[in-house]
């Protein structure tokens, strides 16, 4: 599966694009000032994202991944 296509699906299923996800993390202090806060884990942010949205491991990565300055 393409990058594009994971975010296609994440989108599909959560309504959310990356945009969205960033919003978020930032209000939960996983992003600060749009970069990786340097204390948490990406385990904490996948755990997250898997939690609250129900996305797989390989859809909580790819939305990491777009933390991380990958683009859609």
């Amino acid at each position: 599966m393409s990058f594009q296509a994971y975010i296609d699906n994440i989108r599909a299923k959560t309504g959310k694009t990356p945009a969205d996800f960033k919003k978020l993390a930032e209000e939960k202090g996983f992003l600060l000032d749009g970069k990786l806060n340097p204390k948490i884990k990406a385990t904490e942010i996948t755990n997250w994202l898997k939690e609250e949205f129900e996305l797989g491991h390989g859809h909580a990565m790819a939305i990491y991944a777009t933390f991380k300055g990958k683009t859609k």
